[in-house]
Formats: C-alpha cells, sequence, structure tokens
C-alpha cells in the first residue's frame, strides 16, 4: 500500500518504541534506582520476614510478621546509633576540624608523613596552599553555592524513609504480584519458564544482598579491630567507612583504601606499610575465600566481565550504574541460561511429538 513495506513498516515502528521506551527508562532513573534499591532491601529482610511468619500462630496476611521485623530493624539502629554513632561523628567532625585548620593559607606546618615521602608531599602541598592562596577570593564565593549543594543532599535524605516503606509494600504484595503477573501468561509452556526464571531470580537477589552486608559487616569489623590494636587514628570513622564502600564492587574496596591510607598518614600513623599489608592480605582473603563462599552459584562472572561492567555503570549512571552492574549482569546470564534450556528442551521433544492417550 502506496509502496510502503508493511514488515519494514512493523520494524520501523518496533525500533522507535524501543528507543523511546529507552528514553523514558533514563528520564526517569532515579525513581526506579529508588525502586530498585527498595526491592533489594526487601530481599535483605525477606529471609527474617518468612522465618518468623513461619512461627507465628496462622495468620492470613504477613502483616504481624513485618511489624516484628521493622520494630527490631528500629530498635538495632537506634542501638548502633548510641552506641558507635557518637564516636563516629566525633571522629570525623574532629578530622574535618583538622583538614580545614591544615588547608588554611597562613599554615605553615607539614605533613606528618614518613621521611622517604615527605620532601616530594611537602612540594606538592606547597603548590596546593600556593593555589588555594591566589583563589581564596573565589573560594569564599563558592562556598554558599557548595552549602546549598549539601542542603539538597540532606533533602534527599527522605529516601532513607522512602526505601523501607517501599520495602515494605514488595515483602507484603510481592508474591501476589507476582502470581498475578504469571496468570496473564496463556501460554502454559511460557508460564514455566517465567515461574523458573522468577524463582531463580528471588534466590539470586536475595543470596547477593546477605552476601553484601556480610561482607561489609566483615570488612568494617577487621578494619576496626586492627586499627584499634595498632593505634591508627580515626579507627572507627574508617571502619566505619569501609561498611558501604563494600557494596560498590571493585571501585568501592579501592576508594576505602586509598581514604584508609590517606587519613592515617594525615593523622601521623607512620607505618603505612603495615596498613598496606594488611588491606592486602584482607583483599585476597575475602575476594579469593569469603566472597565466594558467600555468593551464590548464579553470581559468578569473569572478573574481566566485572571490570568492564562496573565502569560501564559508572559511566552510564555513576555510582548507582556500578552498584547495580553486578547484580545486572547475573541476572541477564541467568535469564539467558534459562530461555536457552527452555528452547533446547523445546527442540528436543517438540509438542507436537508428545503421544495423545486415546
Amino acid at each position: 500500500m502506496l509502496g510502503i513495506d508493511l514488515r519494514a513498516a512493523r520494524a520501523t515502528w518496533t525500533a522507535i518504541l524501543i528507543v523511546l521506551l529507552c528514553l523514558l527508562v533514563y528520564a526517569i532513573r532515579q525513581t526506579l534506582f529508588i525502586f530498585v534499591v527498595s526491592l533489594l532491601f526487601a530481599y535483605l529482610l525477606l529471609p527474617l520476614v518468612d522465618f518468623i511468619d513461619r512461627h507465628l500462630p496462622m495468620q492470613r496476611s504477613r502483616g504481624p510478621a513485618l511489624a516484628i521485623v521493622y520494630l527490631f530493624l528500629v530498635a538495632g539502629i537506634i542501638l548502633a546509633g548510641i552506641q558507635i554513632g557518637a564516636t563516629v561523628a566525633e571522629q570525623a567532625t574532629n578530622l574535618g576540624q583538622k583538614i580545614a585548620d591544615f588547608l588554611k593559607p597562613e599554615q605553615t606546618q607539614t605533613l606528618p608523613l614518613p621521611q622517604p615521602v615527605k620532601p616530594m608531599a611537602d612540594r606538592l602541598l606547597s603548590a596546593a596552599r600556593s593555589v588555594i592562596q591566589e583563589h581564596y577570593q573565589q573560594i569564599l564565593q563558592a562556598l554558599p553555592q557548595a552549602a546549598l549543594r549539601a542542603v539538597n543532599a540532606v533533602g534527599n535524605a527522605i529516601f532513607v524513609v522512602i526505601v523501607p516503606i517501599l520495602s515494605f509494600f514488595f515483602l507484603k504484595d510481592g508474591r501476589r504480584l507476582q502470581r498475578y503477573l504469571e496468570a496473564q501468561i496463556d501460554d502454559e509452556a511460557a508460564r514455566g519458564v517465567i515461574g523458573e526464571i522468577a524463582a531463580d531470580l528471588n534466590l539470586l537477589l536475595a543470596q547477593y544482598m546477605r552476601a553484601l552486608v556480610l561482607l561489609g559487616l566483615s570488612a568494617s569489623l577487621c578494619y576496626g579491630a586492627f586499627f584499634a590494636v595498632m593505634g591508627v587514628p580515626y579507627a572507627a570513622l574508617l571502619a566505619a567507612l569501609a561498611f558501604p564502600l563494600e557494596f560498590i564492587p571493585m571501585l568501592g574496596p579501592l576508594t576505602s583504601t586509598a581514604i584508609i591510607l590517606l587519613v592515617a598518614g594525615f593523622g601521623g600513623y607512620h607505618p603505612l606499610l603495615a596498613i598496606a599489608a594488611f588491606l592486602a592480605v584482607y583483599r585476597i582473603f575475602q575476594d579469593y575465600v569469603l566472597a565466594p563462599h558467600l555468593m551464590s552459584a548464579g553470581m559468578e562472572l569473569h572478573p574481566l566481565l566485572v571490570i568492564f561492567g562496573v565502569f560501564a555503570g559508572e559511566q552510564v549512571a555513576g555510582i548507582a550504574g556500578a552498584f547495580l552492574s553486578v547484580p545486572v549482569m547475573a541476572i541477564l546470564r541467568m535469564v539467558y541460561r534459562r530461555v536457552e534450556r527452555a528452547r533446547v528442551q523445546k527442540e528436543i521433544v517438540p509438542p507436537e511429538a508428545t503421544p495423545v492417550l486415546k
């Protein structure tokens, strides 16, 4: 009709729809990230909710189990804030004040670093101070803008409230939503494949989130114990910083190592080689012993693929992309394997080859 190939028109229209869908996803990427984080947080709490729900008297809903879990969660956060938060906040305040005093243009003291690197560090510091002194007025003018950005960042703290609320609804109605979506598929074979993918996805994400939390706690506790024994300054602050950075593959541990060495050297701790050796040994233990034991089989990805995914995710969506890169690649790998297995089984035993009993 009118010289237009209908097949080409359908293909073009499909491509346009896919492009528009990608643009829509990119436009609402922040909202999607909040929902994804809420879903992962729900997977983290899911085993505990199921355990309590099984041991409660017969209930028609998961509400009581969810209420108990969230009460324990709030109590744990309050206790952790009382026991650890005060020390971490005090050390962070002292470190910030020391850095601010150290970078003043009139400051003349040198960095408390080991003697082999002290001359080079002093030259770099002298150059940095000259730049600060030259642009001191511009820096003062930029401070109000920095303060406004800090206020906006604090405003985003409302996400800390939204994520648990969304996770509550995922835990409460997630299985019902899954059954509803599966019921919309008429093909019984496709429904079975979707059900298998959903089961594998639940297991993979739950295992991944538990592994991340345990790896972060392990790093934080080991760092804190070693720093306390060795007398490293700001030990509690550095140990607490290691926990969230463990959630970002590769980039997080590298950033944590750099910050620890810089803060320890700035605080006057001279045997930095001892800290570097400890961090190297612990990283080998965690990456090759602890992490493979905690991660499920579905998370086994080649290191080159992990490196590519982390850097590509960081370029596309920043820290959020780096954080989600590994689970996204693992999910794609799992879905491909399930679909390929279903295709092979269909080729081996086609539906028309099934005998019909009369």
